[in-house]
């Protein structure tokens, strides 16, 4: 028997001994005395006793006991990890010695030893982790926990701000794999693609293989320690002009177009994965990325934009006009008056000065309207409620900011793409009639334009301007 067997053979067994007692352990004892428990356990792992093999299998050991644990137990396991924090005492020698150094290579000398006592322990128990099989993906998972646990734990927030610097290091884009994903990739990859897609939901293998179809691209990052984890995906239609409806764009009944005759790249869903890479960012290389890749296959496509979500527009919309930070003109509050003349007895949204006071009239009129089950589908009640929300939709993309952050766009999505150096291109009425499309924004989605001439321009005017590329078409519309 070789010597990879044997070792893979001690660790399944310490596995199997160490997920045994720990399970044992939880039973028996809660709270202060679990956590004590484990943070002996932890300690015995950061003293690395017994050599490298018996180092590994024991942080392999209390990964697999992790998984076990209840949500009380990660929360003492986390906590007990964080504990691992630097020794005051040796921090503050060090800056003492720094303080102290009578010239420029005393002062490097003291300095990096002050680094060196800033690191704390918990810095190796987690790089220890990595090291063990799957031991990326469980410290991504293990910082996807902590993500959800923090809630104002400043001991947490401390090992969540560690354990992001280090997946920061680890994922940077230089070390990822970009793969296309088709209808031949593995059905574990497949399986992926289904389970993280949140813009569109996949309802059926059929629904996968459409969207996988010769007129489709699907590309994701991947890192090499986790092969059949995608960390983020995009999936492109190659179509005729700048698409204009969700439902069009995802039938199934659809004829498949010819990539040949195709002269546009529509991005129409672009999913992140892995919640413990929240806040490291290779969403804009990915987008950039594509379209070379398209470039290079299909010199016919000169156009390349996607067609996006506009999730927090309703929410907006409700609270600013019951606040009255927005308003309708005064011919089309006539032209509502008359579409929805019963009053009803609505009160202001969450976030309004009462949420017992009765609505203005604007958002009044609009709520009886767009409360209606079937509006959508209503000609007569389209055509009033069009030049309103779409007036007032590209106010919301061009011009309205994030709460306290000046020059940032309110909505998520248009931040995204705007830092990435795209441009508000257009509006598209009923372009999303869904359930979810109507909640979110009546049914209005956007079309964002990536010119490869003009997207380190616009990411420059964005980031370092706070200015908002915008369609001359879409400004004039925020001005109405």
């Amino acid at each position: 028997m070789s010597e990879v067997a044997v070792q893979a053979g001690l660790l399944d067994r310490a596995l199997r001994r160490v997920s045994t007692l720990w399970r044992d352990m939880a039973a028996a004892v809660s709270g202060t005395e679990q956590q004590a428990d484990i943070a002996a356990r932890l300690k015995d792992c950061l003293e690395a006793k017994g050599g490298e093999v018996s180092a590994r299998n024991r942080a392999a050991g209390m990964a697999e006991a992790y998984r076990t644990l209840d949500e009380a137990g990660r929360t003492d396991f986390l906590r007990a990890l964080a504990a691992f924090d630097s020794d005051p005492a040796a921090v503050a020698r060090a800056m003492e010695a720094v303080a102290a150094a009578a010239d420029p290579a005393e002062r490097a000398v003291a300095t990096a030893r002050l680094r060196r006592a800033l690191e704390p322990p918990r810095i190796r128990l987690l790089t220890a982790f990595a090291a063990i099989p799957d031991g990326v993906k469980f410290l991504v998972d293990l910082r996807g926990d902590l993500i959800a646990r923090m809630d104002g734990d400043k001991l947490l927030h401390a090992l969540e701000t560690d354990l992001k610097g280090l997946l920061a290091a680890w994922f940077d884009v230089g070390f990822l794999e970009l793969r296309r994903i088709d209808w031949h990739s593995p059905a574990i990859i497949l399986e992926k693609l289904v389970q993280y897609e949140a813009v569109h939901r996949i309802r059926t293998w059929r629904d996968l293989k459409n969207r996988l179809d010769s007129d489709r691209r699907c590309y994701a990052f991947f890192h090499p320690r986790m092969p059949e984890e995608p960390l983020i995906f995009v999936e492109v239609a190659l179509v005729q002009g700048m698409a204009d409806s969700v439902q069009r764009l995802l039938d199934e009944k659809a004829p498949v177009l010819d990539p040949a005759s195709a002269d546009t790249a529509v991005f129409y869903s672009i999913n992140n994965c892995q919640r413990g890479l929240d806040g490291i960012s290779f969403g804009n290389f990915l987008i950039k990325r594509v379209v070379g890749l398209l470039s290079d296959e299909f010199r016919n496509i000169r156009t390349f934009c996607t067609l996006s979500p506009i999730p927090g527009f309703r929410r907006w919309l409700d609270t600013a006009l019951a606040k009255g930070e927005a308003a309708l003109t005064e011919d089309e509050r006539k032209a509502l008056k008359v579409a929805a003349p019963a009053p009803l007895a609505l009160v202001a949204p969450e976030g309004s000065a009462s949420s017992a006071d009765p609505l203005p009239e604007d958002a009044a009129l609009l709520a009886r309207l767009l409360a209606r089950r079937s509006w959508h589908r209503d000609e007569a009640v389209q055509k009033l409620l069009e030049p309103v929300l779409s007036r007032l939709c590209a106010r919301f993309l061009a011009k309205e900011d994030a709460p306290g952050r000046a020059g940032r766009a309110r909505d998520p999505v248009a931040h995204f793409h705007l830092s990435n150096g795209a441009r508000i291109e257009r509006l598209n009425w009923r372009a999303d009639t869904s359930e979810n499309g109507l909640r979110q924004a009546a049914g209005l989605m956007v079309n964002y334009l990536y010119d490869p001439d003009r997207i380190e321009e616009n990411h420059e005017l964005y980031v370092g301007e706070g200015k908002r590329p915008v369609s001359a078409t879409l400004r004039r519309l925020a001005k109405g």
